[in-house]
């Protein structure tokens, strides 16, 4: 839904539904966050909460069939991203670049998170700032500190700049976002790597570098 708040204008073909929320809070927010949605009819998922307390919780409203998700301090799922020092004023979402990796973090990466990375890139170019624009500094930096976050955010670009072609839009869009794609591969690529990064990447796929989501049920 972030995505869709920040998006200029949106081609049919990029369009969906979206089913459920996913909020970001700092650490001191939690509690107050937690009142906001009980008071607003939410109800908690008491087990998971009690044991992911320090960095997620689950809330549901059965009546309206909603729910909401709340990552505390960082986005948390096959991959780490860091949001502590990315809450900006009274910006309505994390900036483009967290957006875009909570996306491409995905190990198995779905239509629907495929859809999302093309608008995002549809509407915004690719910078080295947060300025209305993605940024590929921020996005390069954090995949220069963590081979397995490297790993996964480049091989879901590279799959997603495959499946541009399944939408439809118009010629000029569709080469202005294959640039995009090609520009923040090239500037991940360009960011010199931790010695922690290269000592990783000795291993390699012998070893599993992203965690697997536990799957909730109410």
């Amino acid at each position: 839904m972030a995505i869709r708040l920040h998006a200029p204008d949106v081609p049919a073909s990029l369009d969906r539904e979206y089913k459920d929320l996913d909020f970001a809070v700092p650490k001191k927010g939690a509690g107050d966050t937690d009142k906001l949605l009980r008071d607003a009819g939410y109800e908690p998922h008491v087990s998971f909460n009690a044991m992911h307390a320090r960095e997620r919780a689950l809330f549901f409203d059965d009546h309206h069939g909603r729910q909401v998700d709340i990552f505390i301090e960082s986005f948390r799922m096959c991959h780490q991203i860091p949001l502590s020092d990315r809450f900006h004023g009274d910006a309505p979402t994390v900036p483009l670049a967290e957006l875009l990796l909570t996306k491409l973090q995905i190990i198995e990466l779905n239509e629907k998170d495929v859809r999302d990375t093309v608008l995002l890139l549809h509407g915004h170019p690719v910078d080295e700032h947060d300025d209305d624009a993605v940024n590929a500094a921020q996005v390069a930096r954090l995949c220069a500190n963590d081979w397995g976050l490297w790993r996964t955010i480049t091989a879901n670009l590279e799959r997603c700049r495959t499946h541009l072609d399944d939408y439809e839009l118009e010629q000029p869009d569709r080469d202005r976002i294959h640039t995009r794609f090609d520009e923040l591969l090239g500037r991940i690529e360009e960011e010199p790597k931790s010695r922690s990064w290269k000592l990783r990447a000795k291993v390699g796929e012998r070893k599993r570098w992203y965690e697997l989501p536990e799957e909730v049920s109410q």
